[in-house]
């Protein structure tokens, strides 16, 4: 039970922000920063790297289909069991970008109710970096990749989830 607690206070989003944090949150009214999926291209491929308590994450991004890309997140557990995955949508949406995700725990239940998802705009685009609310994805030295998250915590302050991943060769 404290897993599926912990597990589900990452899906809620904090409005709070942190400085010299990786993550950014946008101001009310902000309008969304401009981009497309060109600009997300070098997020195509396999990602694998540390993640919850340097336990092994991965991360995988198909080129787009549409105005879509599809991704898939899975966190391991430190036995290599699975924590939890999360299924992605990176969308292009009205000369901007979204991120729209699903939980799933470890036997495919799913965190948010059924039609629920949790949804990041973006904030901006910069080159090899993609700043959505309370979400980052930006290069990190060569072949390297950090996302972050905003997330509230059991305390008054939220905290920031901090993936490291290198790409991995294509077969």
């Amino acid at each position: 039970m404290a897993t599926r607690t912990f597990l589900t206070a990452l899906a809620v989003l904090a409005a709070t922000p942190l400085a010299a944090q990786e993550t950014r949150v946008a101001q009310a009214g902000e309008a969304p920063g401009k981009a497309t999926l060109a600009d997300a291209a070098w997020l195509i491929g396999t990602w694998s790297g540390s993640g919850i308590e340097g336990a092994e994450a991965h991360e995988s991004w198909l080129a787009p289909s549409g105005d879509t890309m599809v991704g898939l997140f899975v966190q391991e557990t430190a036995a290599g069991g699975i924590m939890f995955s999360e299924h992605m949508y990176l969308t292009q949406q009205d000369g901007s970008l979204v991120v729209k995700l699903k939980h799933f725990n470890p036997d495919l239940t799913g965190w948010e109710e059924k039609d629920g998802m949790v949804t990041f705009r973006l904030i901006a685009a910069e080159p090899c970096a993609l700043y959505f609310n309370a979400l980052t994805y930006r290069c990190d030295g060569e072949g390297g990749m950090v996302v972050a998250v905003r997330m509230k915590s059991s305390g008054p302050t939220p905290q920031e989830l901090v993936f490291r991943f290198k790409r991995l060769p294509t077969r």
